[in-house]
Order: structure tokens, then sequence, then C-alpha cells
């Protein structure tokens, strides 16, 4: 099994037909994902071939969705139109839109997070790498050769440190590794991982990632201690960042003692959580847990 994205699911692309969706939109469809159709009004109708599977475009995402029966979505829409994008997805009532695109105004996300969740559409992102649930589907940007199926699950804000975990544990494997994003405002939290996998029977540990700014490890820090009975291992980026200074993120910035490294494994390890000061340490960690259960 695995969490929100499985080889069942059907995906269109918002932005297929731009540089970076056709680019991204082969190498979903190389990883085995089923992509279905893509989403642009001006070329409506056209198919576009990828590697000898032909893709049909259609004008709306409620068009594809009524087609070709899709669950899910992946956005590459510029900033400026990505929210226009996550509503109309949202109207249709697909089950889950992932939002590449970073650079989207806060304002923006507030926007189009809610909408999406009043209608029941989970969002993934903005700003992030999306997911993948090794061997069944990749969603995103997340490379697909770095890893294999397994039982450890995983949860970041950071997309590099995703791909180095999933490295670093490679000979283990995967059953989900999602990808949040890093901007103040995003559609899935931590905690909305952790219950996920808690409820996978085919997930055995939880690697949880996250980064300086914002209470939202310690708010999973509480979640884990009172509803996670998995393992937990963590990693918190950020330790050695200058006071008041935005990180690579725009939700990573520490004002005075709030959302400092220190404070957060602080509250983790409180809960529990077992947390690696170098990524290397940390899939060490997952190691000896694992050994341990063996």
């Amino acid at each position: 099994m695995a969490i929100y994205l499985t080889k069942e699911s059907k995906v269109l692309v918002q932005g297929m037909t731009g540089g970076e969706g056709m680019k991204h939109t082969r190498r979903m469809l190389a990883a085995g994902t089923n992509i279905v159709g893509g989403v642009n009004p001006r070329k409506a109708g056209r198919t576009v071939d990828f590697d000898e599977r032909a893709v049909p475009v259609f004008g709306s995402v409620a068009d594809g969705m009524q087609s070709t029966g899709a669950d899910v979505t992946v956005v590459f829409v510029p900033p400026a139109f990505a929210g226009a994008a996550v509503t109309e997805a949202a109207d249709a009532g697909i089950g889950l839109a992932v939002v590449i695109t970073e650079g989207i105004p806060v304002h923006d996300s507030v926007a189009f997070t809610t909408y999406a969740k009043a209608r029941g559409t989970q969002v993934v992102g903005p700003n992030c790498p999306g997911l993948i649930s090794p061997g069944q589907s990749n969603a995103g940007i997340i490379p697909a050769d770095i890893t294999k199926p397994g039982r450890i699950g995983l949860v970041s804000k950071s997309g590099t440190l995703t791909y180095q975990l999933m490295y670093e544990l490679r000979d283990i494997g995967f059953s989900t590794c999602v990808g949040i994003g890093g901007d103040p405002v995003v559609g899935t939290s931590h905690i909305d991982c952790l219950a996920a996998f808690q409820d996978d029977p085919d997930t055995d540990l939880v690697v949880l990632i996250g980064e300086i700014g914002g209470d939202a490890e310690e708010r999973a820090a509480t979640y884990v201690r009172d509803h996670v009975s998995k393992p937990v291992v963590g990693y918190i980026a950020g330790f050695t960042a200058p006071e008041g200074r935005t990180m690579g993120h725009a939700g990573a910035i520490v004002s005075g003692s709030s959302g400092t490294a220190q404070a957060k494994k602080a509250a983790l390890e409180a809960a529990g959580v077992r947390v690696g000061s170098t990524p290397t340490e940390t899939a060490q960690l997952v190691l000896d847990l694992l050994g341990n259960r063996a």
C-alpha cells in the first residue's frame, strides 16, 4: 500500500504543454505514472507525444476528469495563475492537487488551500517536489530512480533533503515520500502525513524532515506523542541559520527564540522522536531502529 498516491491513481497535468510540464511529464511517465491527460484551454483537443505515447490535452480539469476518470492533478502553472488552476481543479471535484509551482503569493495560497479543503480536494504544496510511491506512481519532480519500494514513510518540507534521505535509505525503500513544501502556507501538513502513515499497514517507520521557522514541527511532535505508535525519526535543517534571515524557503525564518532548530529538536525528542544531527546520522538512526525491531 501507500498513502495518497498508488498505481491506480489517474493523473492529469495542468500546464503539461509548457517547458517544465513537458519535461516532468516525460519523467513521470517513465516512472510508471498513469498520466491520462494534460490541461490547457488554448490547446484542447490536441495530443502530445511522449516517447511513442500520445497524451490528450483537455480544455479543463472537469473535461479531463469526465473523459478519463482522473483523480489527481499535478500543477505546473506560473505563480500568477496557479491559484486559479487549483480552484478549477477543486470545482471539478479532483481528489488530490499537487502544486509544484514556487513563488506563489501567500495570500493566494491561503485562498486556494482553504477553498480546496472546503470542497474535499487535498492540496500537496505549493512550492514542493510532489510525492512518490516507488514502483507505483510519481506525481511531481522527485527522481524516481534513487530508491525502491519499501516500508518507510517520509514527510519533508525540503525537496533536496527528501532526495537525500531516499538515497541514504535506498536499500530498505519507501512506501510513500511526500514533499509538503516549505512555504508559510501549505495544503498538507506533517500531521496529515503522520496520520496517514499511522493508518497504513505497509508503513513500519516514519521519517519526518523539518526546518527552521514556524511551529509545524512542534505541533507534529505533540501529535506523535498523542497519536502515533510507530517509530518516528526526525531531522531539522537550519541549526546554523542566522536569526532574522530567510533561508531558502519562504517559511524558513527565525525570529527570536521562535522557530529555532534547537526548539524543534527538543520538542520532537520530548515526544519520543529520535532526531539526527545530519541527514546521514538520521538515516543511521532509521537503520538502528529497524534492526532493533527485526
